[in-house]
């Protein structure tokens, strides 16, 4: 079975990169040969922000990306990503895997003729770059800044003009001064991207995402062809790259955060004031979506409840 796969990552793009590769590497391997996985670059087959459509039409058998780039389908998808304020990694992936998450993610794809297999994790990510020290929330207000997510509308509700770039549009972006700030990853991967270079303030924590979640998409009539056994050996390589995500991700972030701050950058936290105004924007934001897509509220509504029920293992089984 030959498939065509293009990520939306850049093969040099840290983390993200290596991992999409290493997802096909492992559907070969595993597949004993009976799948033949081929690695594209973005933009190699069709534009990364179509990708989505290729794979709908069955014009590109599969694409690596994250739900959250599909917000313009339906904002549904975002939750299946990253939410502001959201969980940890273990309780996001607990949710995904045993708490429904994941099969509602298949049955909103299904939609589009599309089948998903989550297919990475991975950990915080920083909060954003700014040519500027960002002292009162006013400073906000008129930025033009690449933000990714739901956290978007929260920044716009703020007086933030926000844009979705790809990553290999954002530095360009950046330096040229299309936009004012931008936020893309963690630490590995921004350094990756040389935000460095033009921003030299660098804010945490991300509480736009502290978790966040990436999937594999397939043609359904792609899927639907393989076999039983060949579905779950790409499930099983998709298991693989999801703790690969976890482990690297979580390995290479203090030597980058080193070199980020000796090549000039300041290493800033965003105080308790900011952080409560991002909060008290998100619950706004969440209830005005709710009312707007159905699935989102579906989909919220399951991850809200199962946040509620877990609190008592997070708030007794975990260190403060």
């Amino acid at each position: 079975m030959r498939i065509q796969m293009q990520s939306n990552f850049a093969s040099t793009l840290a983390l993200l990169g290596p991992n999409a590769k290493f997802t096909v590497d492992q559907i070969n391997k595993v597949s004993g040969g009976s799948i033949d996985m081929k690695f594209f670059e973005p933009g190699a087959l069709v534009p990364p922000g179509q990708a989505f459509d290729a794979v709908s039409s069955g014009a590109l058998d599969a694409a690596w990306a994250t739900p959250g780039f599909w917000t313009g389908k339906d904002i549904a998808f975002a939750v299946y990503a990253t939410v502001p304020f959201g969980p940890g990694m273990g309780e996001y992936l607990a949710w995904m895997k045993e708490g429904g998450g994941e099969k509602m993610l298949q049955e909103l794809y299904a939609k589009y003729n599309i089948h998903a297999v989550v297919c990475h994790l991975i950990p915080p990510e920083a909060s954003g770059w700014f040519r500027k020290e960002i002292a009162t929330l006013a400073d906000l207000k008129g930025l033009k800044m690449r933000f990714f997510g739901l956290g978007a509308n929260v920044m716009q509700n703020l007086g933030v003009s926000t844009q979705l770039l790809q990553a290999g549009e954002i530095f360009q972006a950046l330096q040229l001064g299309t936009i004012d700030a931008t936020e893309f990853s963690m630490p590995v991967m921004d350094l990756s991207l040389g935000f460095h270079q033009v921003a030299k303030f660098y804010y945490f924590p991300g509480w736009h995402q502290q978790a966040t979640f990436g999937d594999l998409i397939i043609n359904k009539a792609k899927w639907d062809s393989l076999s039983a056994t060949q579905k779950a050996q790409v499930e099983a390589a998709c298991d693989q790259a999801v703790l690969k995500g976890i482990s690297v991700g979580e390995s290479v972030q203090p030597k980058a955060l080193k070199e980020i701050e000796a090549k000039g950058v300041k290493l800033m936290t965003w105080s308790p004031e900011f952080l409560a105004a991002f909060e008290k924007e998100w619950k706004a934001v969440a209830a005005e979506q709710a009312t707007k897509s159905p699935e989102f509220k579906k989909a919220w509504d399951s991850l809200s409840k199962f946040r509620e029920e877990y609190s008592i293992w997070r708030e007794r089984g975990y260190l403060k």
